[in-house]
Parts: structure tokens; sequence; C-alpha cells
């Protein structure tokens, strides 16, 4: 019995730094994956950030539209369409303004 000690002793005086150094590389990797991580939401934000404000211009460029000109672009439509030859304007769809002026 007295034979073992030593033999234990050599053991785990090898295997306490084996374990520290594994447990040191994994602390490494998980602070790496954290800051991949990280750094990949910061692109994502970043690109729906622009996303974003690239819909909010397009909407404010609807809204001027509809705003400054809106019965007048269906004034503009019909005046185009009777401009057309004969034969061009059967192939078009009336728009019915009356009846939208109703509603």
């Amino acid at each position: 019995m007295g034979e073992l000690i030593p033999i234990v002793a050599i053991i785990f005086g090898c295997t306490i730094p084996m374990v520290a150094i594994w447990a040191k590389h994994k602390e490494k990797v998980a602070a790496m994956q954290v800051n991949t991580t990280a750094a990949a939401t910061a692109e994502k934000a970043a690109q729906y950030a622009s996303q974003v404000q690239r819909l909010e211009d397009r909407v404010q460029v609807l809204e001027r539209i509809v705003t400054d000109k809106g019965y007048d672009v269906a004034t503009q439509i019909e005046a185009l369409r009777d401009t057309r030859t004969a034969d061009q304007a059967d192939a078009g769809v009336p728009l019915d303004l009356a009846r939208k002026e109703n509603v």
C-alpha cells in the first residue's frame, strides 16, 4: 500500500496541470465565440438599420407623391391615354375617375 502513494502523487501531479491548461483553453474558445457572435449581431443590426432607413426614405417619397400630386397623377394618366392613337386606345384599361371621386 505504501508503494501506491508515490504513484498516485505522480498521477495527480501530472493531471492537475493538464486540467488547468485544458480549462484555460476552453475559456479562450468561449471568449472568442462570444466576440464572434457579438460582431455578427452588430453587423446584422447595422444591415437592418440601413434597410429600415432605405424603406423610410421610400415611404417619404411615396407620401410626398400622394399628398402633393394625389389627384393630379390620375389626371395626367388620363391625359396620356387621351393622346394615344385610336388603335392603342382599345388596348388600355380606362380609369374610372368618377367612381373614385364618389368614394
